[in-house]
């Protein structure tokens, strides 16, 4: 049985993932309760989404600070003050500082449009179509001191099709997220995430249903 879970939702744009998390939220698939979302963009649609919601919304703006610490410093602040249990990076344009880390250890999480650890970094969904692979995807990880380096939770596989282009390609990825997201809040609200070396084990999941994917098909063989 879950506990809800009390998260704190880092955004820098739209938020159509938090977006995501709100619909799971409010339809009762996700046992989670939004205590705050912080942006560090003042302008970041995100601020809006949440109004009518009746979410907490926190503008914490990195260029009024001398140092990513003193940055990062406020924001545990703020994520202390409203109860945070898990943080949840949604389209978060900073990198954390180990300070901000060592105040959440393994109750960070990011999500990555790309199968990690292929495509870390910025762009990834451009430059996984301009090297011509097969399959693209996303991956939710906790986050560490690397760029996407953390230990994988959950990741969606998307083909490539001969005529995607960078944008519909994009766009199927983000669809994905908007599933395996609140999928990997759910899975800690659970009590099901265990950590093995750097690997996660989903407690009470055993593998994946079906076979390999091909693409394009294997033909005879």
């Amino acid at each position: 049985m879950a506990n809800v879970v009390d998260i704190g939702i880092l955004v820098s744009g739209s938020g159509t993932n938090l977006q995501s998390i709100i619909d799971r939220i409010e339809d009762g698939r996700l046992d989670a309760r939004i205590r705050v979302v912080i942006s560090n963009n003042p302008k970041a649609y995100a601020l809006e989404r949440i109004k009518k919601y009746g979410i907490p919304g926190v503008i914490v703006d990195h260029r009024d600070f001398e140092s990513r610490e003193s940055f990062d410093l406020k924001m545990i602040d703020v994520l202390r003050d409203c109860q945070v249990e898990l943080v949840v990076m949604a389209g978060f344009m900073r990198l954390l500082t180990p300070v901000f880390l060592k105040a959440f250890p393994m109750r960070i999480m990011n999500i990555h449009p790309a199968l990690l650890p292929s495509f870390q970094g910025t762009h990834a969904q451009r430059r996984a179509f301009e090297y011509g692979v097969k399959f693209s995807g996303c991956t939710v990880h906790f986050a560490d001191e690397g760029v996407d380096t953390g230990p994988v939770i959950i990741q969606a596989i998307v083909p490539v099709l001969d005529d995607d282009t960078e944008e519909t390609l994009a766009d199927r990825i983000l669809r994905e997220e908007h599933r395996i997201y609140p999928q990997a809040i759910q899975y800690y609200a659970e009590g099901r995430i265990e950590l093995v070396g750097r690997k996660i084990k989903i407690k009470g999941i055993e593998g994946v249903a079906g076979g390999p994917l091909h693409n394009p098909p294997v033909m005879g063989f």
